[in-house]
């Protein structure tokens, strides 16, 4: 596999806070990246974000005093509906040690917790930054631009539509996309971070093939959120859960 690609560099497909986070961590653990994202400057939905991000057993909740752990996260996640106990138990035990990374390693302010509709227990951080989605994002997408200033460690790739899976047999060793009207290649492993589909609007959309009671209702996704990750997933065999 090695000499399909360099066994170093991983290919982030999105730019919001999931593809700025596996970025960050791929140069934290030493190796290298490409980001690629379609739209013209990063960010994604992430940046719209106005409550805060959750954590259960977080140091900020520790030193308030707060009575929270994942196994009560989990169980106010399943209770408000979520249908996969494995995914939910993934999000919820790993949240204390994702939010304590975000203010050690971006210095972040994630200071002020509040409790929010549906958690049994104060869990959501933020600032005193008055959008704390953007707060964070930005925070990220900026360490990862001194990493690419400074080093070979990383690339961030701007109106780059990433449209196919580069396969080697049943593996995905890379990707194709387009920019400024040309095909370009990237061999690596890839992590999908591209979002949901809810600005799909199309007769062949996602959106029209699972929810289309929704089709006529606006939508404050921006006009990236169409799905392409999950289309291009689904092209090479991979399934799909909960859409």
């Amino acid at each position: 596999m090695a000499a399909v690609f360099p066994a170093n560099q991983v290919i982030v497909v999105g730019g919001g806070l999931g593809g700025m986070s596996a970025a960050n961590q791929v140069v934290e653990c030493g190796g290298k990246t490409v980001l690629l994202d379609k739209s013209s400057f990063c960010g994604g939905n992430s940046t719209k974000a106005t409550s805060g991000i959750n954590g259960a057993g977080t140091k900020t909740q520790k030193n308030k005093g707060i009575p929270d752990n994942a196994e009560i996260f989990i169980a106010d996640t399943l209770k408000g509906g979520a249908k996969k106990p494995e995914l939910a138990k993934v999000l919820c035990a790993n949240s204390a040690a994702d939010v304590d990374w975000l203010v050690e390693k971006f210095d972040l302010d994630l200071s002020l917790v509040a409790r929010l509709g549906g958690h049994s227990q104060p869990r959501t951080h933020r600032g005193a930054e008055r959008f704390p989605g953007m707060t964070i994002t930005y925070a990220l997408i900026q360490m990862l631009e001194k990493v690419a200033e400074k080093t070979d460690r990383a690339r961030i790739i701007t109106k780059a539509e990433v449209f196919k899976l580069i396969l080697n047999g049943k593996a995905v060793v890379g990707c194709e996309y387009r920019k400024a009207g040309a095909v370009h290649k990237e061999f690596g492993p890839v992590i999908f971070a591209s979002g949901g589909f809810g600005a799909d609007f199309g007769s062949d959309s996602l959106l029209a093939q699972y929810r289309p009671d929704l089709l006529h209702l606006p939508t404050t996704n921006g006009e990236h959120c169409t799905g392409d990750a999950i289309k291009m997933g689904e092209a090479i065999g991979a399934t799909t859960t909960d859409l």
